[in-house]
């Protein structure tokens, strides 16, 4: 005697769906296939602000003037910092401290059109070594901060 194998009718058949995200098969009855869509657009919509996220990095310093940890013989006329990406103007800042954390900078940061280098002038220094600390925003809203050194003469 053979045993009847009953086919699945279409309608069945499309009620059957793998959900990677749950690792199960989803049928009709607590969970329908119909309800696997929001999830995946769910899934798509989170890839896309993770990309949009990795596509703006944070601004990080490459290169200053004077160089970090340096040692000039005369005393220069601004501090500048260039960054890898842009930055806000009016969210960041640069400052100049001596040894004895008197602000020596003449308190007028700026940056240039490209938006990726940030400076501030100084008056005439004397020998020593001096602190810059530096705030910056990156168009991407996050906050990137640091400090450096360099010495002036001896």
């Amino acid at each position: 005697m053979r045993k009847r194998v009953r086919t699945q009718t279409l309608r069945e058949k499309h009620r059957l769906c793998f959900s990677p995200l749950l690792g199960r098969k989803l049928t009709g009855g607590l969970f329908p296939a119909r309800r696997a869509l929001p999830v995946a657009r769910a899934a798509v919509v989170a890839l896309v602000l993770l990309a949009a996220a990795v596509a703006y990095p944070h601004a990080f310093p490459v290169r200053a003037d004077p160089r970090v940890g340096s040692t000039v013989a005369a005393a220069p006329a601004k501090v500048t910092i260039w960054f890898d990406g842009e930055i806000e103007g009016a969210f960041s800042k640069i400052e100049v401290y001596d040894a004895a954390e008197r602000r020596m900078d003449k308190n007028d940061p700026r940056i240039d059109a490209s938006r990726t280098r940030l400076e501030v002038d100084l008056p005439p220094l004397p020998p020593g070594k001096y602190q810059v600390r530096w705030t910056a925003l990156s168009v991407d809203t996050h906050v990137t901060e640091g400090r450096f050194t360099f010495t002036v003469g001896r």
